[in-house]
């Protein structure tokens, strides 16, 4: 029997990872993961779900609602991506990882199969996922799309609710180079008779969700989050309105980065007053307690995460444009005296634009993330430096961090992000 390390490896290696190398894996179709879960005999049927589609904003939505669940008791198992250290971080129940013996046994049975058609690394994956909650029976699962939505593995599942928290320009590639076109693929884990909430209203895309709907709330349309104190690192209170009257008051998060979670805050907030209506043990205490502790009870890094050393450095797996924004804004709104920043990023993003809206008066550190996707970064600092951001560069995220720690007194901040997998290499 093959170490679980082995098997990761072979995993990456043998079947494609859109994680790792991009285009070359995304498969726009469904119709062998429905032919997967047929032969695995429906697991996604054998548990109720919540399915969360965005842009940005769904990992910290899917984290949280997860949260709630476990406080209020419910067996809950949770399936996110991307991983920041360990491929079992995108399988677990009531926060713990799926056994290292659950992956190994599950790819060594079906190994044989997985080559044989061809089965993507993402097909591969949603599988031993619902086929692990299925086994172990939890009360409900929280599903993070992939990517898109229409054409996700994930889209086989039929949800209690429909969680789309908002849209921007990302994988363009893939889903379309308008807000209107990437909102018609999120849209597509509407389904008949499933309550659905956006996170978010636009313009340019809520009658595209509103013709799709036949039941739909704009949460920012009825639920106001209200911050209590200021740029705070480690945590924030906020009040909740809804319908402009006071709902909660003073709610602790453990998820800091007010500028971003603000909006996250109105999303869940929204989903989790729909979920208690069938789930009756979702009350406010659940909903504060699990809400102050979504970290610890699920294990979520990399959003805002403020890491142990002397100098205020901040890591945070912001990727796109308006992710990015609302970190830098954030940043702005957090006392410091100079600004350091560890920054790589992978190839297929909007490289030019992103780089335009970083600060020009940070000193920069520039650096490759580790996959055949990165950015190198020579050729960052090149196109860095046409927007008039300076720094030097470094043949690792690690080199990197360790110069601008060094560089940086006490009263500066260091903020490394522009991938996931810079931040990988740190928390």
């Amino acid at each position: 029997m093959r170490t679980y390390e082995e098997i990761i490896e072979n995993m990456f290696a043998a079947l494609p990872m859109f994680q790792r190398i991009g285009a070359a894996a995304y498969k726009p179709d469904l119709s062998r993961t429905v032919w997967l879960m047929n032969l695995f005999d429906n697991p996604q049927n054998k548990f109720k779900s919540v399915h969360v589609a965005g842009t940005n904003g769904k990992g910290s939505c899917s984290h949280s609602i997860a949260a709630v669940l476990q406080v209020a008791g419910y067996k809950t198992g949770l399936f996110t991506s991307p991983h920041l250290k360990d491929f079992r971080e995108r399988i677990r129940i009531n926060g713990e990882m799926i056994p290292k013996e659950k992956v190994v046994n599950f790819y060594e049975c079906h190994k044989d199969l997985f080559d044989a058609e061809k089965i993507s690394f993402f097909e591969m994956t949603t599988a031993l996922a619902f086929d692990y909650f299925a086994q172990e029976k939890v009360d409900m699962a929280v599903v993070e799309v992939g990517m898109g939505g229409r054409l996700d593995s994930t889209n086989t599942i039929t949800p209690e609710l429909s969680i789309i928290t908002n849209i921007s320009l990302d994988h363009t590639q893939f889903l379309g180079d308008t807000l209107q076109k990437i909102a018609s693929e999120k849209a597509g884990i509407i389904k008949d008779g499933v309550q659905t909430v956006i996170g978010e209203t636009q313009p340019e895309t809520a009658p595209i969700f509103i013709e799709k709907a036949s039941e739909i709330i704009f949460a920012d349309r009825e639920y106001t989050v209200i911050p209590r104190d200021g740029a705070a690192t480690n945590s924030w209170h906020f009040d909740v309105l809804k319908n402009k009257k006071l709902l909660y008051e003073n709610i602790k998060s453990d998820l800091s980065g007010i500028s971003y979670q603000r909006k996250n805050m109105q999303t869940i907030l929204c989903s989790l007053e729909l979920l208690a209506k069938k789930f009756k043990r979702i009350n406010e205490k659940a909903i504060r307690s699990g809400l102050e502790n979504v970290t610890t009870l699920t294990g979520l890094k990399g959003r805002w995460q403020i890491l142990p050393y002397p100098v205020l450095t901040i890591a945070d797996t912001g990727h796109n444009f308006d992710g990015i924004a609302l970190t830098l804004e954030q940043i702005a709104a957090t006392p410091h005296k100079n600004l350091h920043i560890v920054w790589g990023m992978v190839s297929d993003k909007d490289i030019s634009h992103i780089l335009e809206i970083l600060p020009k008066n940070a000193t920069y550190y520039f650096c490759c993330p580790p996959l055949p996707r990165g950015l190198n970064e020579t050729e960052l600092k090149k196109q860095a430096q046409e927007k008039n951001l300076h720094g030097n560069a470094y043949q690792s995220v690690q080199q990197a961090l360790q110069q601008a720690l060094k560089n940086a007194t006490p009263a500066d901040l260091i903020y490394i992000g522009g991938s996931n997998f810079v931040v990988a290499e740190v928390v």
